[in-house]
């Protein structure tokens, strides 16, 4: 990424203020206030999340709200109540609280001598959450919203569940959440109270899995923050933006679908990542689409943004199933409208082995599968946050354990955009059931590189508000629809559709194995096919990344990322072991020492569903001279065919002594999940 230093505006950083609340808690912030905005007022940005502007997204701060403040705008990066330097406790994602919180936030700056006036939001992941539930409300100081890797469906986008099935990453970021909430406030910002607010954390702010598993269907726990409930109340324009890598692109399409304001998608190959800094690459000069988008919405100016397609999206090209893929190769597409009229869908019958073309007629025929728990270990993350080699390998890894249906080699390349959509019509042993589909691009060598995939909780086939067990043995039709992607399949190439019983440890499994039977009269796969291609040549290119100066960070201890799948053939064991380690790093603004590591491991022995079993182990230190703070956590998920069974330890240290310990068990009756 290029480092720009020249910007229209002077800017003067503010490292701490305080913004009070009406019942007179303090919430912290950072801020970049242009200089001439103390005589001539401007536009503010908000970001507001719960990450410690103090520290661990400093430097992702600088670059993004110094560029934004260098272009005219007053930027305040806000810790969220119970988080860094602010107030209180933080015991859940996006109470109610959170957001009247927020609501003062934005009244608070709009009042300021420096703000005109007109505030706009933008955040990835947590912060495009409550900017668009922010939104739904429709304060009147917001003004436009740029949502990154977010998502309008908390129960069937986010890090919780998918098709009715629970993530394992349920389980990792309740426990990066358990550790990262009980850090204390830098005592340089808040003195001696910041031994009693880091006591309150450890003690108060709660392992938030308990609460997530409490609630297995779609309930009002989850309507809650869910803004496609409500979608017209969203009254202003709105910026959605996501990777194909990313757990939350689905979203956007269903944002430029649902809301009726002015609104544009992108779409790019990264993970969970802002797109300047986005990888897999090409990275690209996000910074600056986000100021067009700010001046347009904010200012009045007329940047262009209504001239651009309402949809950009990377279509990427063939690649080999890399898991640390660094570039994805394809070009920027556009559409105009989305739903797009250009799209068609493409149905495909499913045969014996065979994914069949067009008229091609399906046969009659009865297939069933039992896969190994082990069909997963392949897959990579449900959100690849690109910081290990987390993408999926080779599908062949998986296949075995699977039933699979080819196409004939390709005459023609084939474009696709949008969701595959797989029917099935199958039949269960079990009255709880899951299925999994995977679509792949298989090259002439045979290696299958995963595009896309879903996977359903049979017992919500009918929805997820009101799980209904199946009566083994009778058949249904079921729709899996898979994650929206972008993609071009070249000349040559198969098309595989793989159907599997398990795919752990991307989602916890079925409460006792299963078999499913597909009926393949009646199964077909749908491609959204796009073969009208005109006004591709004419977009504008975004161009290489760019940002403002980051504070200067030196790397004590290096990074270590490892992505590991470890197989005891004599005990029949399988481990998937993602290790994170950060290393040590200094801040030289604040002059703080962060050293953070992270391991996770998902397990089983055999068949035996009753040992799967996830576990996590963190740790983060905050030291500064003599000073120096650490917790450690560990965290444990197992499960039989009625509960699930959960522990969490905790241990905080000041310098080497041991000032505060606690355990947590739990068991969680399994509902239909």
């Amino acid at each position: 990424m290029e480092t720009v230093h020249d910007f229209p505006y002077q800017v003067r950083r503010i490292e701490n203020l305080w913004i009070p609340l009406p019942e007179g808690t303090r919430l912290a912030a950072r801020a970049w206030i242009p200089e001439a905005a103390e005589t001539t007022p401007v536009p503010a940005i908000l970001e507001y999340i719960p990450y410690r502007k103090r520290d661990f997204t400093r430097s992702r701060d600088d670059i993004m709200h110094g560029w934004f403040a260098g272009h005219g705008y007053a930027c305040l990066r806000v810790d969220l109540r119970g988080s860094g330097e602010s107030e209180g406790l933080l015991t859940d994602e996006y109470l109610p609280q959170e957001l009247d919180d927020g609501e003062a936030v934005l009244r608070w700056i709009a009042d300021q001598p420096w703000c005109n006036g007109r505030v706009g939001m933008i955040g990835i992941s947590w912060g495009g959450f409550n900017g668009l539930q922010l939104a739904a409300r429709q304060p009147p100081e917001l003004g436009a919203v740029i949502a990154v890797c977010a998502t309008d469906d908390r129960y069937t986008d986010d890090i919780h569940y998918m098709g009715g099935c629970l993530l394992a990453d349920n389980l990792s970021w309740a426990s990066t959440m358990y550790s990262h909430t009980a850090l204390p406030p830098d005592p340089a910002l808040v003195g001696e109270s910041w031994r009693e607010t880091w006591h309150k954390r450890m003690a108060g702010s709660g392992f938030w899995l308990e609460s997530w598993l409490s609630h297995q269907r779609r309930d009002d726990y989850w309507r809650h923050g869910s803004v496609n409930e409500h979608f017209d109340a969203v009254q202003v324009p709105v910026m959605a933006v996501s990777g194909w890598a990313d757990g939350y692109s689905n979203a956007v399409l269903r944002l430029l679908e649902g809301l009726r304001v002015p609104r544009q998608g992108l779409i790019g190959p990264w993970g969970h990542k802002y797109p300047h800094q986005g990888q897999p690459g090409p990275a690209i000069d996000f910074l600056s689409e986000a100021v067009r988008w700010w001046d347009r919405w904010l200012k009045g100016v007329e940047s262009g943004v209504e001239a651009e397609p309402m949809l950009r999206a990377w279509m990427q090209e063939s690649a080999r199933p890399e898991t640390n893929l660094r570039t994805r190769p394809g070009r920027w597409v556009g559409e105009p409208a989305w739903p797009s009229p250009r799209i068609r869908d493409w149905v495909h019958p499913l045969s014996r082995g065979r994914v069949g073309g067009p008229g091609h007629e399906a046969d009659s025929g009865r297939l069933s599968i039992q896969s190994p728990l082990s069909v997963g270990l392949f897959a990579g993350r449900w959100c690849s946050f690109t910081a290990t080699p987390d993408l999926p390998h080779d599908q062949r890894e998986e296949d075995g354990g699977s039933l699979v249906f080819d196409s004939k080699p390709l005459e023609a390349p084939l474009e696709i955009l949008g969701a595959p959509v797989v029917r099935l019509r199958v039949a269960a042993d079990q009255p709880v059931a899951m299925v999994a589909v995977r679509l792949s691009d298989v090259a002439e060598n045979d290696e299958a590189t995963r595009v896309s995939y879903g996977v359903l909780n049979l017992a919500h086939r009918n929805g997820h508000a009101d799980p209904q067990p199946l009566t083994p043995g009778d058949f249904h039709d079921v729709r899996v629809e898979l994650n929206d992607i972008g993609q071009r399949f070249p000349a040559g190439h198969r098309i595989r559709v793989s159907v599997s019983t398990s795919y752990w440890p991307v989602v916890w499994p079925a409460p006792v194995p299963t078999r499913l039977t597909v009926d393949t009269a009646g199964s077909t796969l749908s491609l959204p096919v796009r073969d009208d291609t005109r006004g591709d040549d004419a977009l504008r290119d975004p161009g290489p990344a760019r940002g403002a100066p980051a504070g200067a960070v030196t790397q004590r201890i290096p990074r270590d990322y490892a992505w590991n799948v470890l197989r005891d053939l004599a005990a029949d064991r399988s481990v998937l072991e993602v290790r994170k380690d950060e290393g040590e790093s200094y801040l030289a603004g604040p002059d703080l020492t962060l050293r953070i590591r992270t391991v996770e491991r998902y397990s089983h022995t055999g068949n035996d569903y009753r040992s799967v079993r996830g576990e996590t182990e963190g740790q983060r230190t905050l030291s500064r001279g003599d000073w120096s703070v650490t917790v450690r956590t560990r965290t444990v998920l197992t499960s039989d065919a009625t509960h699930f069974y959960l522990r969490a330890e905790m241990d905080g240290y000041e310098g080497d002594r041991r000032v505060h310990s606690h355990n947590i068990e739990r068991a969680i009756e399994r509902d239909g999940v």
